[in-house]
């Protein structure tokens, strides 16, 4: 297993838990933020932005976190890391299970870094934008 992997293994452990802020020490000062579809798609740059428009995003759910369903290394710099969404809308009070919830997070690493992550609520659109096929992800 390679450092990369180690390292966004490291963070999606903390994800899991909904503890998405505790640390930023993995997060490359200039990171790229972006979520690419569903909800609230938008683009952020740099950790304060990043962190605003991620809080902005948790505002609207109850228990909102991730589970992991796999780790993909696509390359010596990108894992590509299929997980499901977690948690309850505060105004709609629908389970994220109520909807689609199979989603994937693209994270772009760099001397032991995330410089972009890219989240995807549609796993099949990150697929789509990688080149992979849905039945076997290559």
């Amino acid at each position: 297993m390679s450092a990369n992997l180690d390292l966004v293994r490291s963070i999606y452990a903390e994800w899991e838990r909904g503890d998405f802020f505790s640390s930023g020490e993995w997060v490359h000062p200039e990171i790229e933020y972006v979520i690419a579809d569903g909800p609230e798609p938008g683009h952020w740059t740099g950790l304060p932005e990043m962190v605003e428009g991620h809080r902005s995003f948790l505002s609207a759910w109850e228990n909102y976190h991730v589970e992991v369903d796999e780790y993909r290394e696509l390359d010596d710099e990108r894992i590509l890391v299929f997980i499901r969404h977690r948690g309850r809308g505060k105004t709609s009070g629908l389970e994220v299970d109520q909807m689609r919830s199979d989603g994937a997070n693209l994270a772009h690493v760099r001397d032991g870094k995330i410089t972009k992550l890219v989240v995807y609520w549609e796993r099949d659109n990150a697929l789509a934008d990688l080149g992979l096929t849905p039945d076997t992800g290559t």
